[in-house]
C-alpha cells in the first residue's frame, strides 16, 4: 500500500508537467483552450505547471539520493546545516 502511494504522489507532478509542456505547446501552435482567455496566459500557466512538477520531482530524487548518500559531495548538506534542523 506504501508503494502504491508513493508512485501516486509521484505522478501528480509527472502529470502537471505533463499538462504544462501541452499548454506551452499549444500556445505555440496558436490554439487557444478553454479556460484560458489569452494565448500568453495559457503559456505562462504552462510555464508555471512545467517548473512545478519538475522542481517537485527533482527534489524528490535529491532528497532520497542524500539519504542514500550516493550524492557528490558539493549536494551534501553540511554539518552546520544538520545541526540546525528543528527535532
Amino acid at each position: 500500500m506504501a508503494r502504491m502511494l508513493a508512485f501516486i504522489v509521484m505522478l501528480i507532478p509527472a502529470l502537471m508537467a505533463g499538462a504544462g509542456i501541452k499548454f506551452m505547446r499549444d500556445t505555440l501552435f496558436g490554439k487557444l483552450l478553454e479556460p484560458f482567455p489569452w494565448l500568453w496566459l495559457q503559456f505562462a500557466i504552462g510555464i508555471v505547471f512545467f517548473v512545478a512538477g519538475l522542481g517537485f520531482f527533482a527534489g524528490f530524487l535529491l532528497h532520497r539520493d542524500r539519504k542514500r548518500g550516493k550524492v557528490a559531495p558539493k549536494f551534501q548538506k553540511s554539518s552546520n546545516e544538520k545541526r540546525n534542523r528543528p527535532a
